[in-house]
């Protein structure tokens, strides 16, 4: 399973890299594939490339079912094991 997790651009930098912020954490990441991209915009980010440039409520509503996959799995209620069996 693939996973593209939206994150914003803080910065530019040269040769086709920039760097991206999201829930806490920043990474640098090639834009090779969305060259047009600009500080501000927020972009999909798979395997350290943006892949597309997405808009703010897209963005905002991914982060949030992501925050929400996360604090399921720290639900007692939810037991991987259980549902295996």
């Amino acid at each position: 399973m693939c996973l593209a997790v939206p994150m914003q651009i803080t910065e530019i930098e040269d040769g086709g890299m920039a760097r991206v912020t999201a829930m806490g954490a920043e990474r640098e990441i090639a834009t090779d594939l969305t060259p047009d991209v600009q500080v501000g915009d927020y972009v999909l980010v798979h395997a350290g490339f943006s892949i597309e440039i997405v808009d703010a409520q897209y963005a905002a509503e991914t982060l949030e079912l992501i925050k929400t996959m996360a604090e399921l799995v720290d639900d007692p209620l939810f037991d991987q094991q259980a549902a295996i069996r």
